[in-house]
């Protein structure tokens, strides 16, 4: 299946992206990722506005993409999510791609790539966010966050049925989980009023759990929702 990009006659091939990748190598970036948490084993240090470039030339392509995730390079599993089909997406492989994520760009990048824009996306994200492993824990809520932004049709249910989850896995100490807990509360309580409130709701009660993580979190969520931008975004939004 072709489709972003598909204005174009070239049609690529594993061998020709992989050394299209090679090509945009930037090896001096590399310390730069690891810095910022960043596995960078397999990797070349091609930055996410040139993946995203060349997901557009190369447009479509779930085969491709299935074929390029199972490269095992870095950059090759981001450009992958960005080449998937949503509506070919099945469970079996978001399950298999989860259990593969080794760094929260993956995980960020497929989620809120891809696996959002799936039938199974509010499944995943609560069955991922209960789960013991660290990326597949932050996918869950990674999805979340994405859901929040992207479902404009989603109803308030969807998001209401996260919050308690969200209150509940707070107090995970555990850096790439805790901020994407903190994100998809966040999220949540910008999406509009109603959430808004329950958001803030939510925050009061994760901050009085016995947790450094619970604290942060909350106090890190509240003074975003309860901001004059947030609200008087909100109010407009309301009106219109």
């Amino acid at each position: 299946m072709r489709g972003r990009g598909a204005d174009h006659q070239k049609q690529w091939t594993y061998d020709e992206i992989l050394e299209k990748l090679r090509t945009l190598s930037n090896p001096k970036a590399l310390g730069g990722m690891a810095r910022f948490g960043i596995c960078t084993k397999n990797a070349y240090g091609v930055s996410i506005p040139s993946l995203r470039k060349l997901a557009r030339e190369i447009g479509v392509d779930h085969a491709l993409a299935r074929r390029l995730w199972s490269s095992g390079i870095h950059e090759g599993l981001i450009l992958a999510s960005m080449m998937g089909d949503p509506a070919r997406v099945t469970e079996e492989q978001m399950e298999q791609w989860v259990t593969k994520f080794d760094s929260w760009d993956v995980c960020d990048q497929c989620c809120s790539n891809l696996f959002d824009k799936t039938p199974f996306s509010h499944k995943k994200a609560l069955e991922w966010c209960s789960r013991e492993e660290e990326f597949v824990k932050r996918a869950g809520f990674v999805l979340m966050a994405a859901l929040a932004v992207h479902d404009k049709k989603a109803k308030d249910e969807n998001f209401l049925k996260f919050l308690p989850i969200i209150r509940k896995e707070s107090a995970d100490q555990r850096n790439f989980v805790k901020k994407a807990v903190n994100w998809a509360l966040r999220q949540i309580g910008k999406r509009n009023s109603q959430l808004n409130r329950a958001a803030i709701q939510t925050a009061k009660e994760i901050r009085g759990i016995d947790s450094r993580s619970a604290r942060w979190i909350a106090t890190d969520a509240l003074r975003e929702l309860t901001s004059g931008a947030v609200q008087k975004r909100l109010k407009q939004s309301k009106k219109r």
